[in-house]
């Protein structure tokens, strides 16, 4: 009896070891819903992380078609790091990607509650909460008067309150590192950038459409549109009856165009006033993504 037992324990031994490495290797699903996301093009990617003991822990690679449908929903995570994981976190990742800790570009998270997590913004270490976003835009073009107003007034915008010198007017959160804001105006060809910006006393980084006579302008974001025309584009460029948009863009950028987080548009009037009227942006709430992240 004792040498049959004998013979029969190394392969009990061994059932057990297995059973210890399935374990160890099982997984769980992760079920992804987010809505608002974008096709980022071929240079980017999104990508999923749970943190678990405060280490990120990838959950998958995906993409978003250009009807915002994501290729995958569904990620198989190690079982034990997904049931300890404390929080999602969603980024955006460049392609290639030869780093393998997250980006910078935090776009979503959110905290687990039993089985699921709500995402959003404003979740650290998401950018921050756009739910109280607002702000005041003015038509005016300083950058082409030497002596007074021009009577030209509808060809620039800048985003505050008009005075001397004009003053900040957009209520955002400051964005962390990996992001910045950026002016738009949706002209006959396209959206036109006013350039980009993280603080809302200062100018932003460009000029490129202004005038010549003071092209640095004042003291906050803004553009007026005198010179270099885009393609499809004609200048002097009427501001009045466009839309213009506030968006927040990666850094580095992959794109040209308007990232998909939009918090502030504002419709102008074809008769609107120019400056010392203000003209105020509207929350656009479809312009900032949310979603759920489910375990189980």
């Amino acid at each position: 009896m004792k040498k049959t037992l004998f013979y029969f324990l190394p392969a009990l031994l061994l059932l057990v070891v297995g059973c210890n490495d399935d374990d160890a290797s099982a997984s769980s699903n992760l079920t992804l819903s987010i809505q608002g996301l974008e096709d980022l093009g071929s240079s980017a990617a999104y990508e999923g992380w749970v943190i678990v003991d405060g280490a990120p822990v990838s959950t998958g690679v995906f993409t978003v078609n250009a009807s915002g449908e994501m290729s995958e929903t569904s990620f198989n995570v190690n079982a034990e790091d997904l049931a300890a994981a404390t929080k999602f976190v969603l980024t955006v990742e460049p392609v290639p990607d030869n780093d393998p800790a997250p980006s910078d570009q935090k776009l979503l998270a959110g905290d687990f509650s039993a089985t699921s997590a709500n995402l959003s913004t404003g979740v650290a270490p998401a950018l921050g909460s756009f739910d109280n976003a607002s702000g005041m835009l003015f038509l005016r073009t300083p950058t082409d008067e030497t002596n007074g107003n021009n009577g030209n007034d509808e060809n620039g915008v800048w985003f505050g309150t008009p005075g001397a010198p004009p003053t900040a007017g957009l209520n955002l959160p400051t964005l962390p590192v990996g992001w910045a804001y950026e002016g738009w105006v949706i002209g006959d060809a396209g959206p036109i950038s006013t350039g980009t910006f993280t603080e809302f006393d200062t100018q932003d980084d460009s000029n490129v459409y202004s005038g010549t006579e003071n092209n640095v302008g004042p003291p906050i974001p803004g553009e007026d549109f005198f010179n270099n025309a885009p393609a499809g584009e004609t200048f002097p460029l009427d501001v009045r009856g466009r839309t213009v948009v506030i968006s927040v863009e990666p850094v580095p950028d992959n794109a040209e165009a308007p990232f998909l987080l939009k918090p502030l548009t504002a419709v102008v009037p074809t008769d609107a006033t120019t400056a010392p009227a203000t003209h105020s942006f509207s929350f656009n709430s479809a312009g900032v993504p949310t979603g759920t992240a489910t375990r189980n």
